[in-house]
């Protein structure tokens, strides 16, 4: 049998959020920037307050707009031969954060910036995993230039693996150039929109508030047919009242009013009921992603990613431990297994610490391992005649065989792979001998496998041709200036935010 499902809310309690989340949309609404949106939002019956930038959206333009959002994609690696199903009755796992800095023990302080080197590895090593399907920009390079890093960034994707990649919705210009730069990896715009390669992040800024740079790439992901997240990312008690359901009656606002948004930009656009809330601890004021309430909200957002019927998101595997210790892998299984077993679609959970913001490549092995203990987990116990082995038991039992054991028998030989998970940088050894093979802790053993990966990795071919218009796509965004990026995104001042400085990926 397998493991129940989490549910912590009733179907009443899911009810009374909906019901709240409407009033706060038609009352309050969505303060949303950018005057265009302003423009289309009311031509679909919003209304539109000009002075506070807030859009009030009615009834039934959302349950219009909910009934267009689909409940399955398919995302495909950049040659295609690579591809898995999102859709609300299975999970997949990915990848989370945006580290600018990574793990190195050689560091005084354990830590240094992250360079594109690093994100090169992150994304081969992912490339080669059994459980994590897809990886997005999650080392975030110093040594480019910030107005870059998404080019760079799709490059190496094509260049080192067969997985789909996720990226932020950093406004129009680089939003489309990472939809040109699919386009010339898969054979086309027409490819790109039927066979999504892409994952987006729209990040909200809680509470209600759609960013002008964020709806400008929410937009041409949506039109692009690339299946985005709606990223709020609420702090109980900071950005979101501190009760819970509060904070989940404003996340399910920003929600329903991003897939209100996608559906006005391309009716079917696909997309994630998304989250990256948690909440802010009360004694210290900073965010606390691996509490044990960021794995309530998760339970929490699977039920109402189901209610409204279509793939939910959520964090797991995340951490506030600065250090590779104890705290850090209690929490990353306390959020990895409640949102595993609540139900969450797509849980992006590998590969950093510290609240996401540093990577370590030896928590990519690490965390492939806890996903497959937490899938094997919820597979629960299988109990039929053939697995309760009578017939077996009697044999082994009753024999003259001095030492007779159930190891060889043919029982144990057919059933043993499916039946017990056998994990990869686990030690099981008996002291002796561990000790005889060095005496290696699990970061030990995980930096080995590292290396051991980066050495036989095989990267995808590609050919010249797109080599060559990749390289020269590049060079024409690194020529830009911030004053051209500005001047496309219709931002008013330096002030503005620009990728890699005020806006993060989650």
């Amino acid at each position: 049998m397998k493991l129940n499902q989490i549910k912590i809310l009733t179907n009443d309690e899911i009810e009374t959020i909906h019901n709240a989340t409407i009033e706060l949309l038609s009352k309050v609404g969505i303060k949303m920037d950018c005057k265009d949106i302003q423009k289309l939002m009311q031509e679909y019956g919003a209304e539109v307050n000009k002075d506070s930038d807030f859009v009030k959206i009615p009834e039934f333009l959302v349950n219009e707009m909910m009934k267009k959002v689909p409940d399955s994609f398919t995302l495909h690696g950049p040659d295609g031969s690579f591809n898995f199903e999102v859709n609300t009755t299975s999970t997949q796992y990915a990848t989370i954060g945006t580290p600018v800095k990574i793990y190195d023990p050689n560091k005084k302080k354990g830590v240094r910036k992250t360079i594109l080197d690093d994100t090169i590895k992150q994304i081969r090593i992912v490339d080669t995993l059994k459980h994590i399907n897809c990886s997005h920009v999650d080392v975030w390079p110093n040594d480019v230039k910030y107005t870059a890093i998404h080019a760079h960034a799709m490059y190496q994707w094509v260049k080192n693996t067969r997985k789909p990649y996720g990226l932020g919705c950093f406004g129009k210009l680089p939003s489309q150039d990472m939809m040109n730069m699919a386009s010339i990896a898969c054979g086309g715009d027409e490819e790109l929109k039927k066979n999504p390669r892409l994952v987006g992040f729209f990040s909200t800024t809680s509470p209600l508030h759609f960013p002008k740079i964020m709806t400008n790439g929410f937009e041409v992901f949506a039109k692009y047919n690339q299946p985005t997240i709606i990223a709020p990312e609420a702090l109980a008690g900071a950005s979101a009242p501190v009760t819970l359901a509060g904070l989940l009656t404003e996340i399910n606002a920003e929600n329903l009013g991003g897939a209100v948004l996608a559906q006005i930009f391309n009716p079917g656009a696909p997309l994630f009921y998304g989250n990256v809330s948690h909440i802010m601890d009360m004694k210290t004021g900073n965010s606390a992603m691996g509490s044990i309430e960021t794995g309530l909200i998760s339970a929490a957002v699977a039920q109402l990613g189901q209610y409204y019927g279509y793939p939910s998101r959520s964090p797991g595997a995340v951490t506030d431990s600065k250090v590779l210790d104890l705290q850090n892998g209690i929490e990353r299984m306390e959020t990895l297994l409640l949102a595993t077993q609540a139900g969450i679609n797509y849980i992006t959970c590998a590969g950093t610490y510290e609240a996401t913001l540093v990577e370590a490549l030896e928590l990519l092995l690490i965390d492939d391992d806890l996903v497959g203990m937490v899938k094997r987990a919820l597979e629960g116990i299988e109990v039929n005649e053939e697995t309760i082995a009578l017939d077996i038991i009697e044999k082994v039992a009753t024999s003259d065989i001095k030492g007779a054991s159930f190891l060889g028998e043919l029982h144990t030989i057919k059933h043993m792979k499916k039946e017990l998970y056998m994990p990869n940088l686990m030690d099981r050894k008996r002291r002796s001998t561990w000790w005889k093979e060095g005496g290696k802790n699990i970061i030990e053993r995980a930096r080995e496998k590292v290396e051991e990966v980066l050495k036989t990795h095989k990267r995808p071919e590609i050919s010249q041709d797109i080599d060559n218009e990749f390289k020269a796509y590049i060079k024409e965004v690194e020529s830009r200036s911030l004053q051209d990026y500005m001047k496309v995104e219709g931002l008013e001042s330096a002030s503005a935010p620009v990728p890699g400085t005020e806006i993060k990926e989650d």
